[in-house]
């Protein structure tokens, strides 16, 4: 025979006007305590929902707490009409309290309030994550996470996908950002690495023959902490497909994202097919390989403009300007707001700027450096109109264009041209394959190291190796670049090139990535895939900038987990068992 549950026999969720007039039991914590006198309420809080209890025993309370965890037994009965709280959906009813049974008391004050958490330093919620998970905003967050990562599920499978899991503990690999190195007790001196990312897996994969795979794989990259990323480990939704091309991998993208972004937010989604722009362009239009296209706001180059002017600043300089229609009727202090901007926050020496008047002459502190009979040339060139208002950014190319995305970022946010409503995807395309390293001044990958050349092995013996595009894409949403993928070079030729530019000679190639290396040996099928960031999704679908907020278990910016102590210092037995020795 099946014993009821000593603890509830409903949950906040299951109560309903069927239940109106019933005993019921249910169990969860003390939110809020209000004393009237004769009669006193407690707000009880469970995983699904609050529901009002009232106290006729006022003894009782001298027992409870805010956070106190109790079981609460009584009869459910319906408020008084001008009591209703349409705040919460039992606001229509509440419990008459018969008994009350502490089932987990506070014996501590407790560090701050539940209830109002987020106003709270973020180093004192993560010490105390476990109550900083039970605020509603929090916690909800939460289960939307789960909801989205089931539902990613549901559409993979869909998609013909099928679920592999794939090892945590591996071997180190030069994948742009720092292992997590775990050293071996039984080999001395040799070390685990944890996986960056699938990549080589989910390729061997591919090579093994399934067909389509994917995970919700966890990540680990020892990298410094960003608003849009958490240190230590993150989780992408990682996909690869057999005999793929580059549009295969993006359709897949594209379905499950709209999906995902459609279900679980009322905002305006980008419908498929996702709008794709080159890298190139992004750069040249936006500023950035991130594009906020909401922000209707474009850049123009005119550095070959100003090659035929004589103004010292802007010659031999790139040159990039940013038009805002009807921006001539800005104030001076506005003006003044953004050279600030320009010069305390990002470091521009200057940010030069006209207005163009009713009969299309212009205003402006660059004016004078125009020459007349160039100045049609340059209203044609911008498709400036009366009214406007030119800015101007000029440096070196890299800086002029960083600078420029961030003047069009600024401008866009100061004069609330942002539409907050929708979701605008897009995906970046056509990555250079090199870039030289600021370091070393040598070549080296800009992406995926395991990316396939456009043109193959041919593509690589030209005397530029930065002329080389590789098939390589990111999808961008809302300026968050939400996942990077590729097509997979799996041509042993053209591998040993592309790795040999970028300064690894064969021998290394061996060493470093022995599987996959051999593995291309024995028929290796052409593959694709890319992995979409859950944490990313999940802070852009809650409107969250801080990524920690999307996450139960987060590390604190420094990457220490506060919670439980990490990372922390051990025994020096511990260490002797994997022979470490920990020096000054």
């Amino acid at each position: 025979m099946t014993k009821a549950n000593i603890y509830r026999t409903h949950n906040v969720s299951e109560i309903n006007d069927d239940v109106i007039g019933s005993e019921i039991r249910v169990a969860g914590w003390v939110e809020n305590i209000r004393d009237h006198g004769g009669i006193s309420f407690i707000d009880l809080r469970d995983h699904y929902g609050t529901l009002q209890v009232v106290i006729e025993d006022t003894s009782v309370l001298d027992r409870l707490t805010r956070e106190t965890c109790v079981s609460v037994t009584g009869k459910l009965r319906t408020r008084d009409e001008s009591t209703y709280n349409p705040r919460i959906a039992t606001g229509k009813v509440e419990l008459v309290s018969e008994s009350v049974t502490v089932l987990g008391e506070v014996s501590e004050r407790l560090p701050f309030d539940v209830t109002t958490a987020r106003e709270t330093k973020e180093e004192l919620r993560l010490k105390y994550r476990f109550l900083d998970l039970r605020n509603k905003e929090l916690h909800d967050r939460i289960i939307l996470r789960s909801a989205v990562v089931a539902y990613m599920r549901e559409i993979m499978r869909e998609e013909g996908f099928l679920e592999i899991t794939t090892p945590i503990l591996t071997a180190s690999s030069p994948e742009g950002a720092r292992d997590y190195l775990v050293p071996s007790r039984k080999h001395k001196g040799k070390f685990y690495a944890l996986p960056q990312a699938p990549q080589i897996f989910k390729q061997l994969l591919m090579v093994s023959g399934f067909d389509k795979y994917f995970q919700i794989a966890p990540c680990f990259r020892d990298e410094d902490a960003r608003a849009d990323r958490a240190p230590g480990e993150f989780y992408q939704m990682d996909f690869e497909m057999s005999f793929a091309t580059q549009e295969d991998v993006l359709r897949v993208a594209e379905n499950a994202l709209y999906k995902i972004f459609t279900k679980f937010s009322d905002l305006e989604v980008s419908k498929p097919p996702f709008e794709r722009i080159t890298y190139r362009d992004s750069m040249l239009r936006y500023g950035t390989d991130k594009p906020d296209l909401r922000n209707p706001l474009f850049i123009i180059d005119l550095s070959d403009f100003f090659m035929k002017c004589d103004f010292a600043p802007f010659k031999n300089r790139c040159v990039r300007a940013i038009k805002v229609p009807g921006g001539a009727t800005l104030s001076k202090g506005f003006h003044e707001q953004m050279l600030a901007f320009a010069t305390g926050e990002l470091g521009m020496k200057g940010l030069g700027y006209v207005t163009v008047n009713a009969d299309m002459t212009y205003k402006g502190p660059i004016d004078k450096f125009i020459p007349a009979d160039l100045k049609a040339e340059l209203a044609a060139h911008a498709e400036l109109k009366a009214g406007d208002l030119l800015f101007f950014i000029a440096d070196k190319k890299e800086k002029a264009e960083a600078y420029a995305g961030a003047i069009r970022s600024e401008l866009g946010r100061r004069l609330n041209l942002i539409d907050e409503k929708s979701f605008r995807m897009c995906f970046i395309v056509d990555f250079p394959m090199y870039e030289i390293d600021e370091e070393t001044g040598k070549w080296a990958f800009t992406h995926n190291p395991f990316s396939m050349p456009q043109g193959g092995y041919e593509a690589l013996t030209g005397d530029d190796p930065g002329a080389v595009l590789a098939y390589q894409y990111d999808v961008v949403c809302n300026g968050v670049e939400l996942s990077s993928g590729a097509v997979r070079n799996h041509e042993i030729r053209t591998m040993e090139k592309a790795f040999e530019i970028a300064g690894y000679s064969r021998e290394v190639l061996e060493k470093r990535f022995t599987s996959l290396y051999n593995a291309f040996k024995y028929g290796a099928p052409p593959h694709a895939g890319m992995a979409p960031g859950v944490d990313r999704i999940v802070m852009l679908l809650t409107g969250e900038s801080n990524i920690r907020e999307v996450i139960a278990f987060p590390m604190n910016k420094n990457a220490q987990d506060l919670l439980m102590g990490a990372p922390s210092e051990v025994t020096e037995q511990q260490l002797r068992e994997i022979h470490i020795k920990v020096r000054d």
